[in-house]
């Protein structure tokens, strides 16, 4: 039994319980949600194929620097065979067959994937950002990534451009409709979401009504596309506990050799108990087939734990 498997007793997969309905703190709602939410973006059978319509439904389209995504280690959507592509391709694979409903188990709004940790710095938005890379390449599949980390964005600085609109401003603003601050990018089956403006109460937005209705809105108005959001560390606010049990999907990025199994049991009571979670174990040697790309993390789905410990 691996060390993750020894942080998890107290879970047990099963079916997903409708999360919990999130209190409006101090933006209750201006206007009808649903229908600011009709232009998210377009439809996925359209995305390959028509261009020009995904441009006229946002405001803003960026040109991805692919080399100075590379240079950040992360992956490339190339015709080449990589370490990363590799690892990615074992991470989003019992993701996608959970969103096709062919998995082990079943669970609503399995489209929405938040990707987080226990504590900061264990790798969580270069996780995300990875995600969303893989499953852009994927054939028939559109990514919406999500910046939720409103306190301190980063996917947008990862991906190399600069977005002054976004989640916060959407929140707030009953003028502004989603497709204002979404953000196209040269890959056509990946859009942005960025964190947006700075607010006082921006992590306060995370546990609002608006953000519930949101979150729901882009689950099943768009069953096809995936929507990855980028989390605040469990254990840094409350707001992140209460978005990732939003999400159909959780996927707990652990930094080997860093992070108490004490503060991971801690984190996932935080969590939905029947929710489905997964692990990327990162900054570690040790992989299946290390032999042919020398992968640096593992994911996997596992259960039970007792001691105190650094997870190895």
């Amino acid at each position: 039994m691996d060390s993750i498997e020894k942080a998890m007793s107290s879970r047990s997969p099963g079916p997903t319980v409708s999360p919990p309905v999130a209190t409006a703190r101090a933006f209750p709602p201006k206007g009808d949600l649903i229908e600011r939410t009709a232009n998210i973006a377009v439809e996925p059978s359209s995305v390959h194929t028509d261009a020009s319509t995904a441009t006229k439904r946002t405001q803003r389209s960026v040109t991805l620097d692919l080399e100075q995504i590379r240079a950040a280690g992360l992956l490339v959507p190339d015709t080449q065979r990589s370490r990363i592509k590799e690892e990615y391709r074992y991470i989003k694979r019992p993701l996608l067959m959970n969103v096709d409903g062919k998995g082990a188990t079943t669970t609503d709004r399995a489209n929405l994937i938040v990707v987080t940790s226990a504590r900061p710095g264990e790798g969580k938005t270069f996780t995300a950002c990875n995600l969303a890379l893989s499953i852009a390449a994927e054939r028939n599949r559109t990514v919406l990534l999500v910046d939720a980390d409103v306190l301190k964005p980063s996917v947008t600085k990862i991906l190399g451009f600069e977005a002054e609109r976004g989640l916060v401003d959407f929140l707030i603003d009953d003028q502004l409709e989603l497709a204002d601050v979404l953000v196209n990018t040269s890959m056509p089956s990946l859009t942005i979401l960025p964190a947006g403006s700075a607010h006082h109460l921006s992590a306060e937005l995370l546990a609002s009504d608006n953000m519930r209705r949101l979150t729901i809105e882009m689950s099943r108005r768009y069953p096809d596309r995936i929507v990855i959001f980028d989390s605040p560390p469990l254990l840094a606010t409350t707001e992140a506990g209460i978005l990732a049990n939003l999400m159909g999907q959780v996927v707990m990025v652990v930094a080997a050799g860093r992070t108490l199994r004490s503060q991971i049991k801690t984190a996932l009571s935080m969590l939905d108990p029947n929710q489905i979670v997964g692990f990327v174990l990162n900054k570690t040697r040790d992989f299946l087939v290390s032999n042919y790309y020398g992968q640096d993390r593992v994911y996997g789905y596992a259960y039970g734990g007792e001691a105190d410990s650094e997870v190895r």
